[in-house]
């Protein structure tokens, strides 16, 4: 591999993962510990993560329990998850806080797939975007004489072939990911 296909190779890795971690933000019925991922309590004054407060578990497919490290803090996690844009109703029994994942429906997963497709689509061109600076930086290269017309056509072969190996990686993992929202 050359440096331009290695500085391609790294922003696209960088782009499937922030489409991984943006599909786990997606609700789909199961319990996600991922949903919490954004969510910040007021923490003696520190906007906090809620998994750096509490322990966060699945004990069925479709219930989070969150059972905070400093008991004190379970009005603020519960305050948190309900301004949230999560959408769900904690119940707080003193010990835990109990979030259940109600099924989604037919309506709402449709809506879900079309959130999917957008981030997924976003990823594209993401991966576009990192063959095009890829392709200028070769471009310049050649004009500045450091590489030959011949080498560029190659690299430019090379990073189109990365570029179509990461744009079906994406069509796969939404595959993946609406065949999962979509089941009920």
């Amino acid at each position: 591999m050359s440096e331009y296909t290695d500085a391609a190779k790294t922003h696209m890795d960088k782009c499937l993962s922030a489409l991984k971690s943006n599909f786990a933000k997606v609700r789909t019925g199961r319990a996600n510990p991922h949903v919490l991922d954004d969510i910040r309590v007021n923490y003696y004054g520190v906007p906090t993560p809620i998994t750096q407060l509490a322990g966060v578990k699945v004990p069925e497919a479709s219930m989070l329990v969150i059972e905070p490290w400093d008991k004190s803090s379970l009005r603020s996690i519960e305050k948190a998850i309900m301004d949230s844009d999560l959408g769900i109703t904690p119940s707080n029994d003193g010990i835990h806080i109990r979030l259940p994942f109600p099924k989604p429906t037919e309506e709402r997963r449709r809506e879900l797939v079309k959130e999917c497709n957008k981030y997924g689509e976003q990823a594209k061109v993401s991966i576009r975007n990192a063959r095009r600076d890829a392709n200028e930086e070769a471009e310049a290269d050649e004009k500045e004489g450091y590489i030959t017309e011949d080498e560029l056509a190659r690299e430019k072969k090379a990073i189109q072939k990365l570029t179509d190996q990461y744009v079906a990686k994406v069509d796969e993992m939404l595959k993946t990911k609406t065949a999962e929202v979509m089941e009920i």
